[in-house]
Parts: C-alpha cells; structure tokens; sequence
C-alpha cells in the first residue's frame, strides 16, 4: 500500500480511495495532538473565521476613536442600547447596554436575569490606545521642498520599526460647523500619504551598530514635494477630508484635532503554517475585540461587563482612562446605592487582558528561565511581588479551573527579578474599586512595534475562556 504524500500543513489532507479508513487513522493522531495543544472543542474553521475577523476588526480601528465606534456598531448589531451619562439609566434584567467617554473609551454591560449585579460582575478589562506618532497643533515643516508635518511620540513606542513604512492618518476632528456649533467627526485617509524614509547605509556607516533616534528631529514624515514657494496648510486639507468623508457635515473651520499616523500594511495571517497573526495595534486591540467577542455570547443569566479604556499606554490618568471616573461611575450606576455598590465590587472580579512577552528565540535571556511564555501555548496569568500586575492565587485559581474546562492550555509570566516590570490597568482598577483582578494576556513578539506579532490560536482560545467566565455560574470567590 503506497504511504500518504508528507505534507508540512495542518489541513488534513484529501486521500484517495480505499483510503477513507486509512485517512482516518492518520487523521485520528494528528486531531488528537491539535486537541492537546490548541484545545477542546475548536474547529480550524471557526478559529480562521475568529481571525478573519479580528483581521477586519484592526484594519477598521486605526485610532482608539475608531475602535470604539466599531465596537459600537458591533454591539449594537448583537442588541446592545447605547446610554448617555447625562441621562437617566432605566435598567432591566436582561437588558444589554454600553456607554462611550470622550469617543475613545467604552464600557459595555449585562445586567444579569438569573442573577442582577447584587451577585457580582464578571468584568473583563482592555484599553483602546497603542503607541503612535501624534500630529502637532502647528505641524508644517518645508525643507528642502519636501512637505513635512512634525510629530509627538505617544507611549513608549519602538521608533526605528516606523521608517520606510507606507503610512496614513487617522483621528478625531473639531471644527465649527456653518450654524456656528462645535461639532466633531473621525477621518481616515484610507491611503498611504506619508513615510519616514531611513538615511542610508553610506551615509551612517554604523546604522547597523548604534543608531539612536531623535524623537524631534529625525521622524517628521515626508508627505509630498513642494514647488517653490509653495506652501501648504495642513488645516485646509483637513477640511478637504472632513468634506470629503461627511458631506453633510457643513464643515465651515477646523478647530483642532486629534490625528496620528498608523501603517497602511493589513492584519495577516502569517508563517509557513499559518501560525501567526501580524498587525499594527495588537497590544491592546486583539483584547477589546476578543472580550467584545466572548460578551456577545453572555447567555445572559448573571451580570457582566466590558471596559476598555483609553490612554493606558500614557499612565491611564484621563477623564477616559482607568484612573479616570468612567468606571467607577458606571458601576455605581448599576448598583444603585452605597451599600450596594460595596457589595457589587465584593462579589465581582475583573480580568484585566492585556499582552504579555512572548519568549523570543534570538533573546530568551531576557526571560526568567521558568517564565517564558510561547506563542499558541495559551494565555498568559501575568505575576509581579510588587503589584505591577494585580493577579493574586484567588483569581489565578478561578482562570486556571475556567481554562481547564475549555480544554485550553495556560502560562505563566514574571519579569527576571534584575529588570523592571510594566503595568497595565489591573492595579489600577484593583486600587480603584477595590474589585479583585487578574492580569492575563496573549503572548505576543515585537511589543510596542508598528506590526506586532500574536500566535494565530491564543486571541480565539482567550475568548473561549472569556466566554466562559462571562457564562460562569458559580461564586467569584474561594468559599
């Protein structure tokens, strides 16, 4: 009997008859090894159609603005109520709701039928912003003929990765309308308008040994070339946009502005077997839209909730992040009184997901040896003595027991005790509200890159869990 054709796939193979009971004893191994180390219960369709879509998702949510009105318009399609803050709340078991703050920051909930927010809430925990680079209010530069805008770098973003990339630009605009109102609307070019080109090699003959970046002076993009004397106000095309975008805006003036540059390169999925996931903006988009996912499967029986905060990549102290009201003001609202807000935060917990470091192949000295988590080897608990995450053996415990029942593999991370450890909004929740927190994440390479790269399994395995723990009938806490 001729041996079945070797492939390096993992698509099962077509085999050619008598072959059906043959394929299927060769198929059997190698489902069970994909079970073992992908999880239970997962079809390879519904992981690609999970990543297609987190795929669609990135390439729509190219500034935290643009986020939110995307997960706006998702919840809305799965029958969640927009609220306004200045309004009363008539809330009913049951319902389905999500308020916005400053258009950058969202939190969405469900007020449990079986069990109201009086028996705790599920709470999963994100953050909209990545680091990026931020058009100045007065930005026009021309040098040597070339149109220029200057730039701020937002967080604690890695510069060299931004040269010779094709860039466009996104974000929220003010302007005055011809009634003579303040109005805003979000614009996106769509298109690659600008690049940061690299200065080459014969001019920096140790480029590849000690370049260093001025944030000031070397990253201004090039958007076009100007004639002469010519000049070109960057207002006045932003106007050209917003009445090329809104029409029925009326745009009269542009007040002001909140734009950034971003990479035109899509989501992909990538590797020789489709391993991994490559895109601008995963830290932390890849968790808003997978705890976006697992929320709109809440079988609605206990109360859950959805927040994703805006500036956590710039300490969170915002009116729209973490260490702002929002909230903590929304939990309130649910509540209804003093007491039973304190009784609310006693009995809720929040998962905090957020991205953690990969092991890198080519640096695995930068990891404790015990601690080095490995793409599409699961989710990440994130540890630290010292609180930078807010994770503790209550919530570890509750994840790990959720997971198992997923069938779904999880990792640990804690930073080597001689390097400095980041932070993300779990403590700062934890601190706040007083709710207990874990700290998770999807292992990912290239952290704060212009295109990072995630594991084509962990986002889809992480909303299994999520959807768990939103669908999670039991107490939140150790009895």
């Amino acid at each position: 009997m001729d041996k079945p054709v070797k492939t390096h796939s993992r698509r099962l193979q077509p085999f050619a008859q008598p072959g059906r009971l043959l394929a299927a004893k060769i198929a059997e191994p190698i489902i069970r090894r994909l079970i073992r180390r992908f999880g239970i219960g997962l079809s390879m369709s519904d992981q690609q159609q999970f990543n297609r879509e987190l795929c669609e998702f990135l390439a729509s949510a190219t500034t935290p603005f643009h986020a939110v009105a995307e997960m706006a318009r998702q919840l809305e399609a799965t029958g969640y109520e927009r609220l306004q803050e200045d309004t009363a709340w008539q809330l009913q078991p049951g319902g389905r709701y999500y308020v916005t703050r400053n258009d950058s920051s969202i939190v969405a909930f469900g007020i449990g039928a079986e069990s109201g927010p009086e028996g705790g809430l599920r709470m999963v925990g994100a953050h909209t912003d990545s680091p990026c680079l931020m058009v100045k209010p007065s930005p026009e530069k021309c040098v040597q003929g070339y149109y220029q805008l200057g730039v701020e770098v937002y967080g604690g973003a890695l510069l060299n990765p931004w040269y010779d990339r094709d860039l466009s630009l996104a974000g929220r605009v003010s302007f005055q309308c011809e009634a003579g109102e303040l109005r805003t609307a979000l614009v996106d070019f769509r298109k690659a308008i600008a690049v940061i080109p690299s200065l080459a090699i014969h001019l920096d003959r140790e480029a590849n040994r000690s370049r260093s970046i001025n944030s000031q002076t070397d990253i201004p993009p090039i958007l076009c070339q100007l004639d002469g004397d010519d000049t070109q106000d960057f207002r006045e095309l932003l106007h050209s946009q917003l009445l090329a975008q809104h029409p029925e805006c009326a745009v009269e003036k542009v007040l002001d502005y909140e734009l950034c540059f971003y990479d035109t390169q899509a989501a992909a999925v990538i590797g020789l077997q489709d391993d991994f996931i490559a895109s601008a903006r995963l830290d932390n988009l890849l968790s808003c839209f997978t705890g976006m996912r697992a929320l709109q499967q809440w079988d609605g029986a206990a109360s859950v909730l959805l927040v994703c905060n805006d500036h956590e990549e710039v300490g969170s102290l915002s009116t729209a992040g973490a260490q702002g009201p929002l909230l903590e003001s929304v939990l309130k609202r649910i509540a209804g009184d003093h007491t039973a807000y304190a009784t609310l935060t006693e009995r809720s917990m929040m998962i905090s997901a957020d991205n953690a470091h990969g092991i890198h192949p080519n640096y695995a000295d930068r990891h404790d040896e015990n601690h080095g988590p490995i793409l599409n080897k699961g989710p990440v608990i994130k540890i630290n003595a010292n609180q930078r995450y807010a994770s503790n053996s209550e919530t570890t415990g509750l994840f790990r027991m959720l997971a198992a029942k997923e069938g779904v593999p999880v990792q640990s991370f804690v930073v080597r005790t001689d390097m400095a450890c980041g932070s993300t909004i779990g403590p700062i929740t934890a601190g706040g509200i007083g709710v207990r927190t874990l700290d998770i994440g999807v292992p990912t390479f290239g952290m704060h890159s212009i295109r990072e790269l995630a594991g084509s399994h962990d986002a889809c395995n992480l909303a299994r869990i999520l959807q768990r723990f939103y669908n999670y009938r039991g107490s939140l806490s150790a009895n």
